[in-house]
């Protein structure tokens, strides 16, 4: 789950697994080419990717498009961009907010593969 500032206040974004067919039905592209290729996506591809990631984080679908259509072209291409990207990230990586393993923040590599027992 990603959270950004968008529009009025802070939401989550989510493209969840379900969501990718629909975004490759409207890209016309597989999602490792929609990620791999995120640095040259078209406008279409940026505002779906974010639509659907409105949706993904429980944003009704009516109201998902309402807010594309109200924020996006008042927002830099730059940070339309950054935000797709952040989207694709997660679902490509996972989402950045893991819980930190405190062994592994430790430093201490035998006991975080230990899992904290030394």
């Amino acid at each position: 789950m990603h959270k950004a500032f968008f529009g009025d206040r802070e939401r989550d974004f989510s493209l969840t697994p379900h969501l990718i067919p629909e975004l490759e039905r409207i890209t016309g592209k597989g999602i490792a080419a929609i990620v791999g290729g995120v640095r040259r996506a078209s406008f279409a591809e940026l505002v779906n990717t974010i639509r659907l990631g409105l949706i993904g984080g429980g944003v009704h679908p009516e109201e998902a498009t309402s807010l594309i259509n109200a924020y996006v072209k008042a927002h830099p291409l730059g940070e339309v961009h950054l935000l797709a990207l952040d989207i694709l990230n997660d679902l490509w990586t996972g989402p950045t907010d893991q819980p930190v393993n405190d062994t592994a923040a430790s430093g201490d590599l035998a006991a975080t593969l230990n899992g904290g027992a030394v």
